[in-house]
């Protein structure tokens, strides 16, 4: 993953460590002053709520232990991991941009494409000025690279 993703996953763990689960413990604590727990739905929703936040810690700890931080400041060349390509769609020329990150930071609103997608899986060794076609749910599509920047 890149650093801006490691980072990003590495503060959510720090808030969910730091901040929210104090938070669902003092609710839980005060559910239970409410007396019987069999019917107690605040008491039910803050239990529900703290194996939510504790499955996430565990899954972020185990993403961040895992994790091979790249810098694409180093890379050049063909479309690697870490690449920031913009590519124009052959058939409507609209022009996109996207970076190519790893699952876990991924975010096609903010231009973050996912490794693993039919289009980044198209786009990897590719060179600028090169066709790809991309099967989509909406059919065939063609792109060409306009360019590939590591930064």
């Amino acid at each position: 993953m890149t650093r801006a993703g490691f980072t990003a996953l590495d503060e959510e763990l720090k808030t969910l460590k730091s901040v929210e689960r104090p938070a669902v413990i003092r609710a839980i604590a005060e559910a239970r002053e409410h007396g019987d727990l069999s019917e107690n739905a605040e008491y039910h929703a803050a239990r529900e709520k703290q194996s939510f936040i504790e499955g996430r810690i565990k899954e972020l700890e185990g993403m961040l232990s895992l994790a091979d931080v790249i810098d694409p400041t180093k890379l050049s060349g063909a479309v690697k991991f870490g690449a920031t390509v913009t590519i124009v769609d052959e058939d409507s020329d609209e022009e996109k941009t996207y970076q190519i990150v790893g699952e876990a930071e991924a975010d096609i609103e903010r231009g973050l494409l996912n490794i693993r997608s039919p289009l980044a899986r198209a786009l990897i060794g590719k060179d600028e000025g090169d066709s790809v076609e991309v099967k989509t749910p909406g059919g065939q599509k063609s792109y060409e690279i306009l360019t590939i920047r590591y930064v």
